[in-house]
């Protein structure tokens, strides 16, 4: 068994695969139109075929009460690994990036978290 697709909801899904694709860095993988919305992936430019998150449309009543909580909560939706979470700090706030935890050692990781414009917090980490 393998991941093959994992979920963030989104408020505007457009406003999140810009964010996805030009801030952080994802490429498109799927759109394919659903009515008023869309199935539209992203997926690792170095894995074209591996996992893809779909930016989820965040329609459903549960979801905004869900995802004010976490935000509220400080708890990440989601989380990236990347190679120097310092070095991607630096890279995200350079292109107007908000964190909401800088980067932050914690025993074999360090992390950081920071707010996807689309009603998400994302922690990046390196082990």
């Amino acid at each position: 068994m393998k991941i093959y697709v994992t979920s963030v909801f989104v408020d505007d899904q457009l406003k999140a695969l810009a964010f996805y694709t030009e801030k952080l860095g994802f490429v498109e993988k799927e759109r394919i139109p659903l009515g008023g919305a869309f199935w539209l992936t992203v997926t690792g430019p170095d894995q074209p075929d591996g996992p893809e998150l779909l930016l989820e449309p965040d329609g459903h009543p549960a979801v905004k009460p869900y995802k004010e909580a976490l935000v509220n909560d400080g708890i990440p939706a989601a989380s990236f690994a990347v190679d120097d979470v310092h070095a991607e700090y630096d890279r995200l706030t350079g292109l107007g990036v908000s964190f909401t935890q800088q980067p932050t050692a914690m025993g074999p990781v360090t992390t950081a978290v920071l707010d996807d414009t689309c009603g998400n917090l994302i922690q990046i980490v390196a082990r």
